[in-house]
């Protein structure tokens, strides 16, 4: 991919003139005799940086006579140079060369109009770093070609005295920019987020107004009413005033410390080209998106995330040009970098073309390590198994190489997006075709959109993006299934469990009532993360608004349930509930459900079914129900891999939905059918879809039972499938 390396000229120019002032200042340390090891090491490595960002951008004139600086100050910092006048004359010359090459190129933006270096003055600095020995001072300028303090080589043309009339040109400009320490501009920003959210407590005070003034609405009179009604109106008008500029002033703040992912994403294209040539691999990293833009906060903590899944997509994804051109692809294979914008999110991918994710070898290294029964893993979906490789220290690698396969699997991936960046992981992966993760982050972790609920009497808070709805449904609408509840929401059978619970508030706490009108259904606030949908009941919405997170102070960090603190209205402290941790308790939780053994029921063996549907959480819970009655259970996210598995093994009956990717429910039934296993085995049509049309063609296709899942009841199902069974 070409890079556009104009783009970061004024980055360089800016960083550029730090440096340059960094060994003005230096030298004149050396010549008033204060500087020591550690300062003339300083004023290398600065112009060590100048002359490595110049190469990378192709300014050969900065990087010849940095070059030579480098030399000189490399040979006083190892002791084979000593300082003198003659040399610090010398070297003050060539920072002033550098100095007019750097401005040069900030008045043209174009590397290619920067004049040679100065060739006496390089002559001069070889001589000088390769000649002198180390205990005597080099000879003085009357031996050194004599180089004007500022040459003509840095562009600056002898002074011109103005025409009549005209206003003559600064001696100096001013620069376009100015340099801020990144903690200032942390503070900064800190504060504005602070102002941001403390802007609530002034919303708080405007219910609170409107609260008097419906309580005084009928004692007080109506001159007095008139004023109460426009007072609270000029409030009103204030309050939002304020918040318009206070959310222009934090966004102008924020974008002041936005970097867009090319920092990122143009290093880690490099970084694919080499590793790839180091293990003899060819690889193309194309870019997409480079011009998003996120916190400079996000950036640095975004780095280690990228660069590990390159490694393993190089290590472990990628195939060698052999076995790829066996396969029927080109030798050169394709690991891309992409990002884009969705919504307040933005969704950056890594993706490469190779063998995909080993699910098999990965089942496998479960059950050696542990983690899951033989049983339990290969009764596994594939997205359920992809999930394993995020354990801690989990890697498939066979051996220890330089690139992956050292215990450090992707969790430190999954522990930086989900914890630090307050973001989420997904994984696709295709055998043969390749895999990709999606990681979905925020624009900025100094503000966040946060949802702030009840629940028994206490306010708790939600990050936004891990909110996918919030939902009220009649009583009648959540059901017990195998011991717990649940509920369709969008053709899906989801979890739902109370938040309270989840937290271990006690039932015995004092209520607090909840605010607005009594509410004659559940409110449901239904968390996800990446593929795992939590429906948790909770008794009132109190708020939805931008506010700054703060850490938890040392001696709670331990509550894994809680991320961090936020400010309420009344100035009171609300804890922000981690989504992935509450759907790990809630897991946990319902962990101990009841499997009835076979035996039970007179059975020779248990009976195997197949459970096919694109929702992961109601998969899950149709498994529990089948499982508490005794039955083995093998779980499909799709109707293509629905097939597969059908056609692979030999299953007693099968359960599809109708909705799903790739082939739908009645497609499904219709090809199992056609296999002659299948031909007399019952399937039901397990769905949301209700219409007499929609269940015509689930019998046409050849289902012998169809259950709409908004009727779903746990019993019903088992008695159904029992009797087909025989």
């Amino acid at each position: 991919m070409a890079i556009d390396l104009g783009k970061f000229v004024a980055r360089f120019v800016e960083e550029a003139r730090d440096h340059l002032g960094r060994l003005d200042a230096g030298l004149a340390a050396l010549d008033a005799g204060r500087s020591d090891p550690e300062g003339v090491n300083e004023v290398f490595r600065s112009a060590h940086t100048v002359k490595g960002s110049a190469r990378m951008l192709r300014l050969a004139p900065i990087t010849e006579t940095a070059h030579r600086l480098e030399d000189v100050l490399g040979g006083l910092r190892d002791g084979r140079l000593s300082y003198s006048p003659g040399l610090g004359q010398l070297l003050h010359r060539g920072v002033d060369s550098l100095s007019g090459l750097v401005d040069r190129l900030a008045d043209t933006r174009d590397g290619a109009t920067l004049p040679a270096p100065d060739e006496a003055l390089c002559a001069a600095l070889a001589q000088a770093a390769g000649s002198a020995p180390a205990a005597s001072p080099p000879a003085p300028a009357a031996g050194l070609p004599a180089v004007p303090a500022v040459p003509a080589a840095a562009g600056v043309s002898a002074a011109v005295p103005p025409e009549p009339g005209s206003r003559p040109e600064p001696a100096f400009r001013a620069a376009e920019t100015v340099r801020v320490r990144l903690e200032k501009l942390a503070a900064l920003i800190k504060l504005a987020g602070e102002v941001v959210s403390s802007h609530a407590r002034m919303r708080q005070r405007l219910v609170d107004a409107r609260a008097v003034e419906r309580d005084l609405a009928e004692t007080a009179g109506t001159a007095d009413r008139g004023r109460i009604h426009g007072f609270v109106a000029a409030l009103k008008e204030d309050v939002e005033a304020q918040e318009t500029l206070m959310e222009e002033l934090y966004d102008q703040t924020l974008r002041m410390r936005m970097l867009p992912l090319s920092t990122v994403f143009e290093p880690a294209a490099r970084l694919v080209r080499e590793l790839a040539r180091s293990v003899g691999k060819e690889l193309e990293c194309p870019v997409h998106g480079a011009e998003i833009e996120l916190d400079r906060q996000m950036i640095d903590v975004l780095s280690d995330p990228i660069v590990h899944l390159i490694r393993n997509a190089i290590d472990h994804g990628i195939e060698d040009p052999g076995k790829r051109t066996a396969a029927g692809k080109p030798a050169q294979g394709r690991l891309a970098l992409s990002a884009r914008q969705d919504g307040g999110s933005v969704v950056i991918e890594v993706s490469d073309d190779g063998g995909g994710i080993p699910l098999a070898a990965v089942r496998e290294k479960a059950v050696k390590r542990g983690l899951l029964t033989r049983e339990k893993a290969e009764a596994l979906t594939d997205s359920e198994a992809v999930d394993l490789v995020f354990q801690p220290g989990f890697s498939t690698s066979p051996v220890i190489t330089d690139l992956s396969g050292r215990g450090v699997g992707l969790d430190v991936v999954k522990r930086r997006v989900l914890d630090d960046l307050q973001g989420a992981v997904t994984v696709e992966t295709r055998p043969g075709a390749g895999t990709t993760f999606s990681l979905r982050l925020p624009l900025s972790l100094a503000v966040m959109r946060i949802l702030l609920v009840q629940a028994r009497g206490l306010p708790f808070a939600f990050p936004a993006q891990h909110v996918a709805e919030v939902v009220e449904v009649p009583p009648e609408a959540v059901v017990t299934v195998a011991e717990r509840e649940a509920t369709v929401l969008r053709n899906e059978l989801v979890p739902v469990a109370e938040l309270a619970d989840l937290l271990g508030i006690p039932g015995r706490f004092t209520l607090a009532r909840p605010p607005g009108p009594a509410r004659s259904g559940i409110l449901l606030v239904v968390l996800r993360v990446r593929a795992v949908k939590l429906a948790v009941r909770v008794e009132a919405l109190l708020d939805e608004r931008d506010l700054v997170i703060k850490p938890l102070p040392l001696h709670l960090r331990s509550l894994s349930l809680v991320s961090g603190m936020v400010t309420g209205g009344r100035n009171e402290l609300v804890g922000v509930l981690h989504a992935p941790a509450l759907l790990e308790a809630a897991r946990r939780a319902r962990g101990g459900t009841p499997r009835a053994e076979a035996a039970t029921r007179g059975e020779a063996r248990p009976r195997h079914i197949l459970v096919v549907d694109d929702s992961l959480s109601t998969r899950e819970i149709e498994r529990d129900v089948l499982e508490a009655h005794g039955y083995l259970v093998t779980l499909a996210e799709d109707g293509l891999d629905g097939l597969a598995k059908a056609t692979e093994g030999e299953f007693d009956a099968v359960l599809t939905d109708v909705e799903m990717p790739g082939l739908d429910g009645f497609s499904l039934t219709a090809r199992l059918r056609q296999d002659e296993k299948y031909r007399d085995r019952p399937i039901i049509i397990v769905t949301s879809r209700a219409t007499e049309e929609d269940k015509r063609r689930g019998v046409q296709a050849g289902a012998d039972a169809y259950v709409v899942k908004s009727d779903f009841a746990p019993d019903s199902l088992m008695e159904t499938l029992r009797a087909l069974l025989g």
